[in-house]
């Protein structure tokens, strides 16, 4: 039934994700500190593991072993970022060898893993897309602290030349308003609109996407309408240009989703999420926005993914599109009516 498949079925991982910065006299990034916490049990299921699904457990095999690592195991020769855990503007040095994108050498990521009670699995982007809201979310903070633009600010802390593009062409297909966040004169009723950007280095090297998501935010009732979102999408050589436009332009409603109204709820004695009624997502009624995608075609590169790119910024884009239009910063996804109401309160 519905209520068994949503009550116990693999949910997305839960985050918890605390980072620091240390700038320099001119406002730019030189260390930059991820710590994340994270629950799982199961994972995908397979030919060897049948019990990471709570069917394959109820029909009586185990999940995967849970076997945790202390002390943490050096990094493996090389600059693995699978799971997005450190941010696009490190440089992203194991040894020798150096994998990232970004221009701030000094660097820790640690990651954190607990034997969790809830299955956890795929959900599209799993993990990348609670990294990387950490990490744009926490970069537009910076930028607004040092009064920079939020694009200008990204592109000072990035080298790979592919995100740098992918940055560039979403804000260029939006007109970006060049300035710092949040706007100037803001009031504090009424309806307010503002923009905001993230971009991703899909586990490290695997698409990159820029996104610009434009809002309106009831101040009264919390309520978020996203007006646009503009993305531009880098996969290598490109075959089948409507193909990769229906990808994302399907990542993005479904990042939409996620970002505003899916979530488990629970009480003290079971899951509370059941059906379409409790567990909340965008149906063929809801208001979608504008999307426009910008597609570059590099014929000199592999092939990357393009499935789960343009999911893995939307949280980002739109939580610091109400940044920019509230001066309210969320740092909880999904950004309900009663967190963006809270978040508003709290503003000083």
């Amino acid at each position: 039934m519905r209520k068994d498949e949503m009550a116990w079925e693999n949910y997305g991982f839960a985050f918890v994700i605390d980072q620091r910065a240390g700038l320099d006299a001119e406002g730019n990034i030189i260390a930059w500190d991820y710590e994340g916490w994270s629950a799982a049990l199961g994972n995908r299921p397979g030919n060897e593991a049948p019990g990471n699904v709570i069917t394959g457990f109820l029909a009586g095999f185990a999940p995967a072993a849970f076997v945790p690592q202390a002390p943490a195991p050096d990094p493996a020769g090389r600059f693995n970022n699978g799971n997005n855990s450190a941010p696009s503007y490190v440089v992203g040095c194991v040894g020798d060898a150096c994998g990232g994108s970004g221009t701030i050498k000094s660097e820790r990521v640690l990651s954190h893993r607990l034997k969790g009670l809830f299955w956890t699995g795929p959900l599209r982007s799993p993990e990348r897309l609670q990294n990387t809201f950490a990490h744009e979310s926490f970069m537009d903070e910076i930028a607004a602290r040092v009064k920079a633009d939020p694009v200008a600010y990204r592109l000072r802390h990035l080298s790979n030349p592919r995100i740098i593009d992918v940055v560039k062409a979403a804000a260029k297909a939006a007109n970006w308003d060049t300035r710092p966040s949040p706007r100037p004169g803001i009031r504090r009723t009424g309806i307010l609109s503002g923009r905001g950007i993230a971009c991703v280095g899909y586990e490290g090297e695997n698409g990159y996407s820029g996104m610009v998501a434009e809002v309106d935010v009831n101040q009264s009732t919390g309520a978020i309408v996203v007006k646009r979102l503009v993305v531009a999408q880098d996969c290598g050589p490109i075959s089948s240009p409507d193909g990769l436009k229906n990808q994302t332009e399907g990542g993005a409603l479904q990042g939409l989703s996620r970002a505003l109204m899916e979530e488990v709820t629970w009480d003290d004695q079971k899951v509370t999420s059941v059906d379409w009624k409790t567990y909340h997502s965008m149906d063929l009624g809801s208001k979608v926005p504008q999307i426009e995608t910008v597609l570059i075609n590099r014929t000199d590169e592999e092939a990357t993914g393009a499935g789960e790119t343009a999911i893995t910024v939307v949280a980002a884009a739109i939580g610091n599109a109400i940044f920019d239009a509230t001066g309210a910063r969320l740092r909880q996804v999904p950004f309900t009516p009663e967190r963006v109401k809270a978040a508003l309160a709290a503003r000083t």
